[in-house]
């Protein structure tokens, strides 16, 4: 089972909980030049520590979190995971412009959520593609280019952070568009999230055959409650809103 959270924004700085976060998140918010960013950090990153204590049975603020690469430096590098804790699931993390989800599993995961990107972003980031991907993108009729940019886009962005890459690898070395499935990277499963009207986004899993998604929403109330245990607590009694399937080097979208 994939399991996908959303996660709300916040709706003032008073309802981030921002203490039960480590010193590195912390830093990592202040270094934000906007308000509403770094509310939206503290939000996101509140919010996975909570989903994960439900999978752990492990507080929010006691969960450590930390980079799957080591370099000495003190840094976090690659992939994210829960540390000292045997068996834990793996996840992924993605915010943008007022929506965060995270994606869980026990198996390597990414996840991207993005909001629908301009014209000129299409067009900036099209060198980058795929050769195939770019072909691909340039017979969609320019009204719905954005759009579909925009589910090819974190569909490659997942991948790449299932990976512990990130763009560090070369976005035009992995085919995700929309032509033969068995042209994508073998061994991981890529596929589009039913998300509201202005974002797009994607999970990848690295496995075979189909998996079964769970998506949840997550009540601001559970979110930001001073009580963490509570709050947790009513997290694990969430029913899923919506389930689908990841289906295995499938092109078409989750859902469909």
């Amino acid at each position: 089972m994939l399991d996908v959270w959303l996660l709300p924004p916040p709706e003032s700085p008073r309802d981030v909980p921002g203490h039960e976060l480590d010193a590195v998140e912390r830093r990592r918010a202040e270094s934000f030049l906007q308000p509403a960013d770094r509310r939206m950090y503290l939000a996101a990153h509140v919010g996975l520590r909570r989903v994960l204590a439900l999978y752990t049975g492990i507080a929010p603020a006691r969960l450590v979190i930390g980079g799957e690469l080591h370099k000495g430096d003190g840094g976090r590098h690659g992939r994210p995971r829960v540390l000292r804790v045997p068996g834990a699931p793996q996840f992924s993390l993605s915010h943008s412009h007022g929506l965060a989800l995270a994606a869980v599993a026990h198996a390597r995961v990414g996840a991207d959520v993005q909001r629908i990107p301009s014209d000129s972003t299409v067009e900036a980031c099209l060198p980058a593609l795929h050769p195939d991907e770019r072909e691909e993108l340039l017979a969609v009729p320019a009204h719905a280019r954005a759009a579909v940019f925009g589910r090819l886009w974190t569909r490659k962005e997942a991948y790449l952070k299932g990976l512990g890459t990130g763009l560090n690898r070369a976005p035009s070395l992995d085919y995700l568009g929309d032509g033969e499935p068995s042209g994508r990277p073998r061994g991981w499963l890529v596929g589009n999230l039913p998300l509201c009207e202005g974002h797009v986004g994607a999970v990848a899993l690295q496995g075979s055959g189909n998996w079964q998604v769970a998506m949840r929403a997550v009540p601001a109330a559970y979110l930001y409650a001073a009580d963490a245990g509570s709050a947790v607590r009513g997290i694990g009694g969430i029913e899923p809103g919506f389930r689908t399937v990841l289906r295995d080097r499938s092109a078409a979208p989750l859902g469909e």
